[in-house]
């Protein structure tokens, strides 16, 4: 068996951190949102919980997108786009945060979805709290990708932890159902 080395113990710790931070604010969503907000069950309602869902990872891809447009407009180099030229290495970096972006919200999307639509009424918060971590993940994944894996760690997998645990609880509920 290998030993993990400084690089793998930086990226467990960060997706550790961030798969506990997924699941306590899950908790938290489903004990206290509640509270502030009812959460409606009949199918406009879920619709439209799904549909504000959606914006987070829209805006974030929004970003993307602006942040690479932008590098490109100013930087000739860069201009013509990257099917013309080989990108100087702040276009790669954006066009790989652009890609990562897109990844995860193809993804997280049609789980958000389904969440949305499937999910019983007491669990339905657990959409927009998935959705706001979408948002911070991401900004925390931006922040540190060009520091290495270890500092986009934590952004990488609180992006991605709710969305799979949202998956998980889905694929929970067909099988409860199937059995009944």
């Amino acid at each position: 068996m290998m030993i993990p080395d400084k690089t793998q113990l930086g990226v467990a710790r960060g997706m550790a951190l961030a798969l506990v931070t997924a699941v306590v604010l899950f908790v938290v969503a489903a004990l206290y949102l509640p509270r502030l907000r009812t959460f409606g069950s009949d199918v406009a309602d879920r619709i439209q919980l799904a549909g504000w869902a959606i914006v987070s990872p829209a805006l974030v891809l929004l970003i993307c997108i602006a942040r690479l447009a932008k590098h490109r407009f100013f930087t000739p180099e860069d201009i013509n786009g990257s099917a013309l030229t080989t990108g100087s290495e702040r276009a790669r970096l954006l066009q790989s945060l652009l890609q990562n972006t897109l990844e995860q919200m193809c993804l997280a999307i049609p789980v958000y979805v389904a969440t949305s639509i499937i999910a019983p009424g007491n669990l339905l918060p657990l959409v927009p709290a998935a959705a706001a971590m979408f948002f911070v993940g991401r900004l925390s994944f931006f922040a540190g990708y060009a520091k290495g894996a270890p500092s986009r760690a934590f952004g990488f997998a609180l992006t991605f932890y709710p969305t799979g645990l949202l998956l998980g609880l889905l694929l929970v509920l067909g099988v409860q159902r199937a059995l009944s």
